[in-house]
């Protein structure tokens, strides 16, 4: 039960992490070269797709 708990609090921080830095890298960072954005925003989107592609498994597993 309590690994189940720890699953989902993971794959909730990941997600909003990856949410968060999407958009600090869209709206904040003014600095970096445009192709380093983009990367960054990859990397953030990547986040996302690992929490949903988690969050599907768990719920099919349920």
């Amino acid at each position: 039960m309590w690994q189940r708990g720890l699953n989902w609090t993971a794959i909730v921080v990941v997600g909003i992490f990856g949410l968060m830095w999407v958009g600090i890298v869209i709206y904040a960072d003014k600095g970096s070269p445009p192709w380093m954005r983009i990367v960054q925003v990859i990397f953030g989107l990547l986040l996302l797709a690992w929490s949903v592609r988690k969050t599907v498994h768990m719920l099919s597993k349920a």
